[in-house]
């Protein structure tokens, strides 16, 4: 029962001190990689109209300006196309 008690507790201090991914802003003149599910690439800011999704692992250059909570950049992949993407989503 002692041996027990001891792994739960261990087990437990393990989940609570293990750190998750936080995604980031991204840093202008950087290739970030994408922290998000799905990244919607646009070809304005604020809901302009959709050209692309960018999944996690992929990567977007960073050009600027950032405007409000997007940014605009070079969108690598299949994409291979400048565009805008909401801001906070890169590793």
């Amino acid at each position: 029962m002692v041996k027990a008690a001891a792994a739960l507790v261990a087990a437990v201090a393990l989940v609570v001190t293990a750190t998750p991914a936080r995604a980031a802003n991204g840093t202008v003149g950087e290739r970030e990689t994408v922290c998000a599910n799905d990244l919607y690439v646009r070809t304005a800011p604020h809901d302009g109209p959709w050209m692309g999704t960018l999944y996690r692992g992929q990567t977007f250059l960073v050009k600027g300006p950032k405007s409000g909570n997007y940014v605009y950049g070079f969108a690598y992949g299949h994409i291979n196309a400048n565009g805008w993407v909401a801001d906070g989503w890169f590793c």
